[in-house]
């Protein structure tokens, strides 16, 4: 893993994509080659390595946007492909609207559509091939785990061949007195050599700290000496955050959450932070004018001409405190008549209208005026109701810490896990809000609204 302002970024993400952003410069190169031979025009090759460091940068940035940079993932390479093949269409129109607007950057009609097909080639083959080599044996770290306890337990949950990319899981070292929680017996290992012999022998690269009590027959001595030697030692709650973007609240202990780096609240990251929210939230409210002129009249159409456009509610902000939440109206009057509730799949209290703008998001176009006004931020933890805060904050420990921050019109939890509607759902969601919160950087944030277009585009987790 790299650490970028903070943000975990796996290594071989970061290798993928400097060399498809290679790959897409050549192409454009090639293309040039094989469109105009001898007949180069010194006015389209001057400043050529700039115009393709355009297109280049340009679709590295809708790969992004389309998900095909995502730490984990379930999807077949059929769906890598279907992926590629969105990101270059879109590519191919963006691109003709940056030439038309800034001419003197077009490589030339010919050599656009020429690196397009190429570039799509190029980088189906560069993804098969990064699937097959990527997790060859050669590539990963060996890892050892202390402890086979209810902490080391969360680790064998990890399901995702992703959250394992890079890795070769030794096995769980059993420790004397330890109760065993960890349902893989295959991999628990028993064995009364000591610590640094079993690292020899396994040729151990990393240890992974998971041991429920240190105070407990804990090999210290040995884990010391292990760490002079070079072995890379690094506690569960760590790897959690570099392997998943998260923060694994059962691996949590309290004086971690205390001792832990991160977390700041620095005057001069609020300042940034604040003035990128108001410039972007100005610049999304004049651009979308046009579009919540069309959703008015479409709302009203729809009911008739009677019922209000814009919803409020109450919604828990930073620091514990309640403000009013502004929405486009996407479910009927009443919807609330028998109480808060989670909004459910194929819900019947979502309107015509309302179905559609809450698969792309535009019901949430108000809540920049919530930005503006300085109730929420672009990126944090989505506002909760009250009602449910107070029973959350019961059942799900450290739940109040993600009200240390404004809510946000998106979150790396949006974007790490789909839409929840039940207590489970709040706590997998707390743990990605915690990571965000502890790594904050306006990078993150970055990050983070330019991969929520995937979540549009492939309507993940909408209700």
């Amino acid at each position: 893993m790299v650490r970028v302002f903070g943000h975990y970024i796996p290594r071989g993400l970061i290798l993928l994509l400097l060399l498809e952003f290679c790959a897409l410069f050549v192409s454009v190169h090639i293309a040039a080659e094989l469109r105009l031979g001898e007949g180069v025009s010194p006015e389209l090759f001057h400043d050529f390595n700039i115009k393709a460091t355009v297109f280049s940068l340009t679709f590295v940035l809708i790969m992004i946007a389309v998900g095909l940079y995502q730490r984990s993932t379930r999807e077949s390479f059929a769906t890598v492909i279907t992926r590629l093949f969105w990101a270059s269409f879109i590519c191919f129109w963006v691109l003709a609207i940056f030439f038309y607007l800034v001419p003197e950057l077009f490589i030339g009609r010919g050599v656009f559509f020429i690196s397009l097909i190429l570039a799509f080639g190029i980088l189906v083959v560069n993804r098969y091939l990064f699937e097959l080599f990527s997790d060859h044996e050669i590539f990963k770290s060996r890892v050892l785990v202390i402890g086979t306890g209810n902490r080391a337990k969360q680790l064998a949950r990890l399901r995702r061949k992703s959250d394992w990319r890079g890795i070769n899981l030794i096995g769980f070292l059993h420790l004397k007195g330890d109760h065993d929680e960890v349902d893989a017996e295959d991999l628990i290992i028993r064995r009364d050599d000591s610590l640094l012999a079993l690292i020899d022998e396994y040729g151990i690269d990393e240890l992974i700290l998971a041991v429920d009590d240190t105070r407990k027959n804990y090999p210290v001595d040995d884990v010391i000496q292990a760490k002079l030697d070079g072995v890379k030692i690094t506690d569960i709650t760590e790897f959690f955050e570099r392997r998943t973007g998260r923060m694994e609240i059962d691996a949590l202990t309290p004086n971690q959450v205390i001792l832990f780096e991160g977390f700041d609240s620095s005057y001069l990251r609020e300042m940034v932070k604040r003035l990128f929210d108001v410039v972007v939230s100005t610049v999304c409210l004049i651009l979308t004018i046009p579009v919540m002129i069309v959703l008015w009249f479409l709302i009203k159409r729809e009911s008739k001409w009677r019922d209000p456009v814009i919803y409020t509610q109450i919604r828990v902000g930073q620091h514990g405190k309640p403000f009013t939440i502004y929405k486009l109206r996407s479910m009927v009057v009443d919807a609330e008549a028998n109480g808060a509730q989670y909004a459910t799949k194929n819900d019947a209290r979502v309107t015509g209208i309302g179905r559609i703008m809450r698969k792309t998001r535009l019901d949430e176009i108000p809540q920049m005026w919530n930005v503006l006004k300085g109730d929420m931020s672009f990126v944090g933890p989505r506002p909760e109701r009250p009602e449910f805060v107070e029973k959350l904050n019961q059942i799900i420990p450290y739940y109040n810490m993600r009200h240390r921050v404004k809510p946000g019109i998106t979150g790396w939890a949006q974007i790490c896990y789909p839409y929840g509607d039940n207590d489970e759902d709040a706590k997998q969601k707390l743990q990605y809000d915690l990571y965000y919160i502890k790594n904050f950087s306006l990078f993150l944030d970055i990050t983070t609204m330019i991969q929520t277009a995937q979540v549009i585009i492939w309507q993940k987790g909408a209700r």
